[in-house]
């Protein structure tokens, strides 16, 4: 009988050991835990300062490349995002609204028109220029000068092509390249029977359409057709027509394309990197 009470120490003293070593195993579990948790923690802290460092240059890319444009391109890439109308569908209204008519000329407005340069404002600066009154012009509006816009009109842009009859009658056609409407039709009146002779002679001349022409010009650069112009071919005194082309590639830079009207050959490229 006196056994019984070394026997219950014994058992204390185990159970005293056993809870000993798990709450060392617990301490133990509960350190690896904060120190797994700190490892993600600091993990966590470098992919969010990675990515703080990637984000600023992305969202700085597209400005920047904007801002490289020129003026010129500026304008080319405010007019076509603008224009929704293609140079074939415009071909196909012109021509539709002239009996027996053939395209000669056709030019999106406000790409690269030759006269648009001609009329500087009086202060001669760029953009914002006053009027005569002293008060700022409202943004992309021409001045009092009638200095061009660098942005489509009020109406958006518009194609202005010219259309001749058999004889040589040219008609212009202003069509809507928004929506594809004419705007205007029109014989043109300032012409005469030299003038008439020489447009029939060119067309004569020429057996390949202009829609071929601009499909040779865009196969050489992709882009937009801007303008088709049937004319003379340099230093060949009439003896030889091509049709003209301007495309604007994706860098909104223009390339010309002379191409025979006879066999569809380019015969000059020019490129302007303004």
């Amino acid at each position: 009988m006196r056994l019984e009470p070394r026997r219950n120490n014994r058992l204390s003293l185990r159970s005293r050991n056993l809870r000993a070593t798990g709450a060392a195993a617990c301490l133990a579990a509960a350190a690896l835990l904060l120190t797994s948790c700190g490892q993600s923690s600091d993990s966590a802290t470098s992919a969010a300062t990675e990515a703080a460092k990637v984000l600023p240059q992305r969202t700085t890319a597209s400005p920047s490349a904007t801002a490289d444009l020129t003026e010129d391109q500026q304008e080319r890439k405010s007019v076509l995002d603008a224009t929704k109308v293609t140079f074939d569908d415009a071909a196909t209204t012109a021509v539709g609204e002239v009996a027996g008519g053939k395209l000669v000329d056709l030019d999106l407005e406000g790409v690269d028109d030759d006269d648009r340069d001609e009329s500087p404002s009086p202060t001669g600066s760029p953009t914002g220029s006053p009027s005569p009154t002293g008060s700022p012009s409202p943004t992309g509006s021409p001045t009092a000068t009638g200095s061009p816009s660098a942005s489509p009109g009020a109406d958006g842009p518009v194609w202005v092509a010219e259309v001749a009859e058999k004889d040589g009658t040219v008609h212009t056609v202003r069509i809507n390249a928004v929506d594809g409407k004419v705007i205007e039709a029109r014989v043109d009146a300032d012409q005469d029977a030299e003038d008439k002779k020489q447009t029939a002679d060119r067309l004569a001349q020429a057996t390949q359409t202009p829609e071929q022409a601009a499909k040779v010009a865009t196969e050489k650069k992709k882009g937009t057709v801007t303008s088709v112009s049937l004319d003379e071919a340099d230093g060949n005194d009439g003896n030889s027509v091509v049709w003209s082309v301007d495309v604007v590639g994706s860098d909104w830079k223009k390339t010309t394309f002379d191409v025979d009207a006879k066999n569809d050959t380019i015969v000059r490229e020019e490129s302007d990197n303004d």
